[in-house]
């Protein structure tokens, strides 16, 4: 019951803050950026916009920095199924797969497949963490 109450105050919280939201999806925005770059991780992504979030109310950085890092692990994704080249390391077994989707012409599935993964995997972390 009291994990509940919680869950249903950060999102009333998020709900009652547009600023924080639009500083998600920025954050979002430019992790698939960063994440698509090889060579930029996730990881780095974050030490790269930690400066920047000094500034700002705690619960508008911290949601940028969380989308950065989830926008990084879902960028890392693209170039690894358009390219075979991951962008980031977490993206290695989608270059396998991905990739050959791509040479089949189903590179939208492949994308699609990754979109999905992404958001259903960061959906169900962020609820039960």
């Amino acid at each position: 019951m009291f994990e509940s109450e919680l869950l249903t105050q950060g999102f009333s919280t998020l709900l009652n803050n547009p600023q924080a939201l639009l500083f998600a999806t920025f954050g979002v925005m430019l992790g698939i950026v960063i994440g698509a770059l090889p060579g930029l991780t996730a990881t780095m992504g974050v030490a790269i916009l930690l400066p920047f979030t000094y500034g700002m109310e705690p619960v508008s950085g911290l949601l940028m920095i969380c989308g950065v890092f989830f926008g990084g692990v879902y960028g890392g994704s693209i170039t690894a199924i358009l390219l075979k080249i991951p962008g980031t390391p977490a993206a290695a077994a989608t270059a396998i797969d991905g990739y050959e989707l791509t040479k089949q012409g189903k590179a939208g599935l492949a994308l699609s497949a990754a979109t999905f993964s992404s958001f259903s995997g960061g959906t169900l972390s962020i609820i039960v963490l």
